[in-house]
Formats: structure tokens, sequence, C-alpha cells
């Protein structure tokens, strides 16, 4: 494994682009400690964001991974690009000469996978073990390492979405149109939802017990938005008369296993379109 990680992490650094992604990435991540220093004015009212208890142990857990899985993009750049140039510069057909078995081949792929997503992970762990001892009003130890789940549910969101950014560049072969298949993919989605819940059960809420095993809103689903937790924002609900109906935002272990049998998927497909494509 180490000499398959070897391979592949001197493919990636190598790339200017690439390196210049991860390196990207990494700081817009760190952008999130900027958040704290964010103030602004209603009226004669000042409002500091690190006051509102953004950074507040545990919902910390829950806020930075929700945000620092906005940025996932970055990385999925990287990995469809990595496929792309393995075609482009026939490195995919140079390293099964020189003796790579196809299942070695997207082993180390894998293994890129994982080790961006556990990288991604301990950063974020780290940043907000910094910015929760820094801001939060609660610092027992029961309290700082509760709701840690959200911490394994991002972990288990970047290796699937990453799979699929693999699965795509391998089917596509190109960047450009992997990533714009991507997309589509994504407001596909969003569309069948539409639909679904439009013509078919005439109720959204009822169509999503359907979406939600697709692959991209599955992934999403792991880390539920965790805005309308906040204190501040219930007051404000309840103030203009919204609906205090209750929200559900636990990490179910039914949600971590439908993304994990889309990861196996696309993983096992990947496996099979490379022994099958002519190279």
């Amino acid at each position: 494994m180490k000499r398959l990680l070897s391979i592949e992490f001197q493919k990636i650094w190598k790339n200017k682009a690439s390196k210049v992604l991860l390196l990207t990435y990494f700081i817009l991540l760190s952008f999130i400690a900027l958040i704290a220093s964010i103030k602004f004015n209603i009226g004669s009212l000042e409002i500091h964001i690190a006051d509102q208890g953004i950074f507040n142990f545990p919902y910390i857990w829950h806020f930075n991974t929700y945000i620092a899985a906005l940025f996932k993009i970055f990385l999925a750049v990287v990995i469809v690009s990595m496929m792309a140039n393995e075609y482009t510069y026939g490195t995919l057909k140079q390293n099964l000469i020189d003796g790579l078995s196809k299942k070695e081949f997207i082993l180390s792929k894998f293994l890129v996978v994982v080790s961006f997503a556990m990288a991604t992970t301990l950063f974020i762990f780290i940043m907000s073990l910094i910015l929760g001892y820094s801001f939060s009003s609660y610092n027992e130890l029961s309290i700082v390492f509760s709701d840690l789940e959200y911490l394994l549910a991002f972990f288990i969101k970047l290796i699937g979405f990453f799979s699929f950014c693999l699965f795509i560049g391998i089917l596509v072969k190109r960047s450009a149109f992997a990533l714009g298949f991507i997309l589509v993919w994504a407001f596909g989605e969003k569309i069948l939802h539409g639909i679904i819940g439009r013509f078919v059960f005439h109720d959204f809420d009822y169509a999503y017990k359907f979406i939600k095993f697709l692959p991209l809103e599955s992934m999403s689903n792991l880390v539920k938005e965790p805005f309308s937790r906040l204190s501040a924002i219930k007051a404000i609900e309840t103030t203009i008369g919204g609906a205090n109906e209750a929200k559900d935002y636990s990490v179910h272990f039914s949600e971590i296993v439908i993304v994990l049998v889309w990861t196996f998927i696309f993983i096992l497909t990947s496996y099979f379109i490379v022994k099958k494509r002519d190279l």
C-alpha cells in the first residue's frame, strides 16, 4: 500500500495545477477561523458572529464539518484531473506495462481518496479544537468530545463523494467533461425529486423518502445544515411565527450504510471499466 500511495502522490505533486488546488483547499478550510472575526451592525446593534455560539462545543463539530464539506469540489477537481492525466499522458498504460495490475491501479486511486478524506478530517478536528477552546463557553471534556459522530459522517461523506468523482473520471476520461457530468448528475437528482414529488406522489416530503437513497443526496444527508440549530435563528423563527417543528440533525447509521454501499459500487464499477476497457 505504501508503494501504491507513493506512486500516486508523486504524480499529483509533480502536477502544478493539482499542487495549487491542494494548497488552496487547505488554505480555504483554515479560513473557517476567520468567521470568528466577522462583525456587522443591525441598526445600533453590533453582532459578533463568534458570540452567537457557532464555536461552542459540541455544536462546532456540526458547524465546521458542514462548512468544510462545501469546499470538497477543489479535491474533486484534483481527483478528476488525476484520472484524466492517466489517459492523456499514457501513465496508466505505462504503469500496467511496468507490472502494476489493474486491481492495484484502482486500489492506489482509492487509497488516495481515503488519504484525502483522512487528512481533511484530521485538519478539521484540530482546527475545531483550537477554535472551540478559544471561543466556546463549555470546555468540559464530556461536552468537548460529544457529537464526534459528525466527524465520522464527514469522513464517510468525503470518501463517498471522492469515490464518485473517481468513477466519473474513469468513465468520462476528460476532466472538463467529467466535472460537467458531476454537475449534471447533481441537478438531475434535484430535478428527479421535483418530478416525483409533483407528478408521482404529489408530496415532496414523501418523494424525498426515495430520493435520499440517490448517491449525492445520500452524501449530502450525512451532515445536515446546522444553522437552524442556533438559538438566534430559532428566536427569529419564533418572532416571525415560523414553524417550530422539531428537526432531526443527528447522524444515523442507516445513512452511513447507504453512502458506504454507493462507495463500494463506484469503486467496483471503476475496476470493471478499467478491466474491460482497451487501454
